[in-house]
Formats: C-alpha cells, sequence, structure tokens
C-alpha cells in the first residue's frame, strides 16, 4: 500500500451516523469512499448476502430516512434523488463490502474506514471520560456550595441578630 494518504480520516469520521445505537456509513457515503456507484455496491452486498448479517449491514426504514433527510442535506425522492431506502453499514460490513467489490481502491481504502471507526470509538471514550470528570465536579461543587450555604445561613442569623442587637438599644 502507498505510504500516502488516500483521504483523511477526519474526513470519513465525518461520514459516520449512528443509527440503531450502531455506528454506519451510508450506502452511498461508502460508493463514494470506494470510488463506485452506489448501485453497483449494494449490488455487490446483495449477490453476497451471506456475508452480511444484520449487524453488518441494514436497510433503512422510511422513519429513518425521513429523519436523516430532515437532518443533513440529501436529495428527496422524486428530484433526481434516491428511490429506495439506504443501506448502512457497520464498520465489519464496510470492511466486508471492499472485499466483494474487490478493486484496489476498496481494498486501501477500507483500511482508512477502518481507522475513522476506530478514531471515532476513542473521541467517544475521550467525551465519556470527561463527561465523568465533569459530573464529578459538578458533585464537589455542590457539596462545596452546600457548606458555604450553610455558613452563608449562619452569618445571615448573626447579622439579623446584630440588627436586631442596633434597634433595641435605640
Amino acid at each position: 500500500m502507498a505510504d500516502q494518504v488516500i483521504m483523511p480520516v477526519d474526513q470519513i469520521v465525518a461520514t459516520i451516523l449512528e443509527l440503531r445505537g450502531k455506528k454506519v456509513i451510508l450506502d452511498s457515503d461508502l460508493a463514494r469512499l470506494y470510488g463506485t456507484t452506489t448501485t453497483r455496491l449494494n449490488q455487490a452486498a446483495k449477490r453476497n448476502r451471506d456475508r452480511f448479517p444484520e449487524d453488518f449491514m441494514f436497510q433503512l426504514t422510511s422513519e429513518e430516512s425521513k429523519i436523516l433527510i430532515s437532518q443533513i442535506v440529501t436529495s428527496r425522492s422524486g428530484h433526481g434523488g434516491r428511490r429506495k431506502l439506504p443501506y448502512a453499514f457497520t464498520e465489519h460490513g464496510a470492511v466486508m463490502a471492499a472485499s466483494v467489490l474487490n478493486t484496489p481502491k476498496a481494498v486501501e481504502v477500507s483500511v482508512y474506514v477502518v481507522r475513522a471507526f476506530v478514531r471515532q470509538r476513542a473521541l467517544l471514550a475521550s467525551h465519556a471520560e470527561l463527561a465523568l470528570k465533569l459530573e464529578q465536579l459538578e458533585k464537589k461543587l455542590l457539596v462545596s456550595f452546600t457548606l458555604h450555604e450553610d455558613r452563608l445561613d449562619d452569618h445571615e442569623n448573626q447579622l439579623e441578630q446584630i440588627i436586631e442587637t442596633i434597634h433595641e438599644m435605640q
């Protein structure tokens, strides 16, 4: 494999979506990465259906497709866009797709696709770690605030007593 980067991993990471609790790349994005058409990619996957169990590839429902259309800029069917529901490929499905396409570019780019999935997992793990640290900090601040609030209440009571004493002296 050449030492040069075919496609920046960050660019591939941007195509990864979460559907049904899985990280996936839509067939149109994967076909573009592999240098083929969406139709050819999906035909190759259908011809080799036994290599694509549900955890490798699945077809979106109408509802999922509508949500994607509203969330990202995709063509609507009837206006030059898709007429069939898209397929989603998991990391394993993307690698399998490269093997059934069996083109040099698909095989080479599949390495970058795997790296993109790995990078995204690392980013998610990092975000989870940051969220945990933030939650711990929030708890500490809440405890600290409660202690200071109790002290403020004590100071407020002392000030009220001083003011009452001053009023009584008048």
